[in-house]
């Protein structure tokens, strides 16, 4: 389904301060998320020493089922921003929206009060028995996560597409607050459980959909009942757009517990772990504020094909830059000993795994515009192949490298993932210009 032709939301020209009014919210949205994550940490760091490690492990766990379970609801944000031109065809994603919400709410009301908690955490995860009771717990609170953060996404794309990204950065002001208040009274009474954390995520995403809705609904009135140029008028018209997104997120979810799951296999598990896990900490935050170049291609690149190159241009190698210094001078080693608490091998593996990273970062801004690009021409199918292709280079680059190198630890990981991404970058674009070169 090809989003429809209509004239750019913005009642101002576009031009490149534009899109940086238009940009720079949303990368600093991004980075207070990471922030609502220190919150939740620091506090189940100051349970009781005794059930410290179990809560903590317990949470961590609910957590990374979460991030398979919530992936449906996310991909809300691209399809209503690519497809919502008047109020009927929102109407039509929202009841593609409500589909997701109540499958997503079944599989959290199963995990937590049917067997099927006890497979996945117990079973498939291994956790002890503690651990899993856990992590159990907090899909009490997580089951209803996955509805209001679609609900938070689904707005979301109405306020990207009318270019009001100020309030995608007022809602997380407004969410951490309301997380750091929760998080202070949970510390009064005690912190006892991982439940705890789960609750205090729940309120801040429920906080964060709640602004965001007040302002989508806004927006919503001022949008025509029909435009003309929109074609979107049935559910089945954005499941064409919204299907491949879903299929070729859930391959992508899976490559991370693989990964990690291969690199348990090598000489010193723990520490190959461990710094890879550190490593793809700092990344993410060098890299979390440009993970939005998509938006600008995909609202921009049919009407202003050369402003959206020019503002590529202008920020992708950024993010290479600055993981640069990270990587070749003391600055990285600060960052990993005083903010991180990384210290002796660990750090050194750490920085080793940090510069695997350096090709992902590269690759990254021109993947996600390129990303953008097919979704504003609604061939999201071709994302399904080049993120097949990811998972698996990605895949059979760990299998190789932990056969031919294994001393070299969490770096084994990051180039894997470097790999992947290489991979994808040129696989999708050999697609999408097959795809053009057939058109003509």
């Amino acid at each position: 389904m090809n989003p429809s032709k209509t004239m750019n939301p913005a009642n101002e020209p576009v031009s490149l301060r534009r899109l940086f009014l238009f940009f720079i919210p949303m990368g600093v949205s991004v980075l207070l998320i990471n922030l609502s994550h220190v919150i939740i940490n620091g506090t189940l760091a100051r349970s009781h020493s005794s059930a410290q490690e179990t809560i903590i492990a317990g949470y961590a766990l609910g957590m990374s089922l979460l991030t398979v379970s919530e992936r449906p609801a996310v991909l809300l944000r691209q399809t209503c921003s690519a497809l919502v031109r008047d109020r009927l065809s929102f109407r039509a994603v929202a009841r593609v929206a409500a589909y997701v919400f109540g499958v997503g709410l079944l599989f959290g009301a199963a995990v937590a009060y049917t067997p099927l908690g006890h497979w996945i955490f117990g079973g498939a995860f291994g956790a002890d028995p503690v651990v899993e009771r856990e992590a159990i717990d907090t899909y009490h609170a997580l089951m209803f996560l996955s509805v209001f953060s679609g609900l938070r996404c689904l707005y979301q794309g109405i306020i990207i597409y009318k270019m009001r990204t100020r309030w995608l950065t007022i809602g997380m002001v407004f969410r951490l607050s309301g997380m750091f208040a929760l998080s202070q009274y949970f510390l009064h009474v005690g912190v006892h459980s991982a439940l705890q954390g789960a609750t205090i995520f729940l309120f801040g995403m429920i906080i964060e959909a709640t602004i965001s809705w007040m302002e989508a609904r806004r927006l919503l009135k001022e949008m025509p009942e029909k435009d003309e140029q929109c074609e979107v008028t049935q559910p089945k018209q954005v499941l064409t757009f919204y299907n491949p997104l879903l299929y070729s997120a859930l391959i992508v979810v899976w490559v991370s517990p693989i990964l990690n799951a291969l690199l348990g296999t090598t000489e010193k598990s723990s520490l190959t772990i461990a710094s890879f896990a550190v490593a793809g900490s700092l990344m993410n935050l060098m890299l979390g504020f440009f993970t939005y170049f998509h938006q600008i291609a995909l609202l921009f690149v049919k009407t202003h094909p050369l402003l959206v190159r020019k503002f590529t241009l202008m920020l992708g190698f950024i993010p290479t830059i600055t993981m640069s210094i990270m990587c070749f001078t003391p600055i990285g080693s600060w960052m990993f000993s005083h903010v991180l608490g990384v210290k002796d091998e660990l750090l050194r593996a750490s920085i080793h795994a940090l510069r695997g990273f350096l090709p992902l970062v590269f690759v990254f801004p021109w993947l996600d515009t390129l990303n953008g690009i097919v979704m504003a021409h609604g061939e999201t199918k071709l994302m399904f192949g080049s993120q097949l292709a990811n998972a698996i280079t990605t895949v059979a680059t760990i299998v190789a490298l932990a056969f031919a190198l294994p001393d070299w630890n969490g770096a084994l990981g990051s180039m894997a993932q470097s790999g992947g991404v290489a991979v994808e970058l040129v696989f999708l674009a050999w697609l999408f210009r097959r795809n053009h070169r057939a058109a003509k």
